[in-house]
C-alpha cells in the first residue's frame, strides 16, 4: 500500500508543527487533492474530510508543540523527521511504499532517517517538491495543514486574533510585541527560542528602559 507524508507550520513563531501520513489505494484519493499551499482554506477542509471519511484511507498525525520546538538538544530538520516518524508508524505495515516531502536540503539523507524510525519493514522515498507530484504525499499535506490551522484557531479563542502566526505576518508580530508589553512575557503558543521572540522581548526591554 502506498503512504504519503508530509509536514506544515514548520516556520512559524506560534502554534504547534503539524506533520500526516494517508495510507490509502489510490483510487480511494478524492479528485482535485493538491499541495495544501495551492488550495483555499474551505477547499482543504472539504479535501481533508474527504479524505479521513473514506473507508479504506487510514490518516496518521504528529503534532510537535512549542516547547519540544524549543528543546535545545533538538533542531527543526530532527523534528521534521521525528514527526514523519511519528506519523507514519501510526498508519504502516509491512511492505508499504512510503513517499515523503523531504525536510532537508538533503533528500536522500531525509529519506534514510525516516525509514530508519519507523519500526515496520517500509520503503521509504524522499523528494523535494513531493506534494506537488504525488496525490498521497498532498493528501498528508492538507490534513496536516488542516490540523495545524485548527490549532491556530483554538489558539485565537485563548489570546485573541494573532494573525497567521508566521513572523511575516504583521497581526503575529503586532499580537506578540502586545502581549510581552501587557504580561512582561511571551505567551505559551510562542516558539521562544525563534529570533521573532528575541527581537519582540528585546524591544519591550528597551521600551522599557527609555521610559526611565
Amino acid at each position: 500500500m502506498q503512504i504519503g507524508a508530509d509536514e506544515a507550520g514548520k516556520g512559524p513563531v506560534l502554534g504547534p508543527m503539524v506533520a500526516a501520513a494517508v495510507r490509502a489505494p489510490a483510487s480511494t484519493l478524492p479528485a482535485g487533492v493538491d499541495d495544501s499551499k495551492r488550495l483555499a482554506p474551505a477547499r482543504r477542509r472539504e479535501l481533508a474530510d474527504q479524505i479521513r471519511s473514506a473507508d479504506a484511507v487510514s490518516v496518521g498525525v504528529a503534532v510537535i508543540s512549542p516547547t519540544r520546538i524549543d528543546d535545545p538538544e533538538t533542531d527543526m530538520n530532527g523534528l521534521t523527521v521525528a514527526g514523519q516518524v511519528e506519523a507514519i508508524a501510526d498508519v504502516a505495515h509491512d511492505d508499504d511504499s512510503v513517499v515523503v516531502d523531504a525536510g532537508d536540503v538533503d533528500a536522500e539523507r531525509f529519506g534514510r532517517r525516516v525509514a530508519a524510525g519507523v519500526d515496520a519493514a517500509v520503503t521509504v522515498r524522499s523528494e523535494h517538491r513531493a506534494d506537488e507530484n504525488h496525490a498521497h504525499v498532498a493528501a498528508a499535506s492538507v490534513v496536516a495543514k488542516v490540523v495545524r490551522d485548527s490549532r491556530v484557531e483554538a489558539l485565537a479563542e485563548t489570546y485573541g486574533d494573532l494573525g497567521s502566526g508566521y513572523p511575516s505576518d504583521e497581526q503575529t508580530r503586532t499580537f506578540l510585541a502586545a502581549y510581552v508589553r501587557d504580561h512582561g512575557e511571551l505567551p505559551g503558543c510562542a516558539r521562544a527560542s525563534w529570533s521573532t521572540c528575541a527581537d519582540v522581548l528585546a524591544a519591550a526591554e528597551q521600551s522599557s528602559l527609555s521610559e526611565f
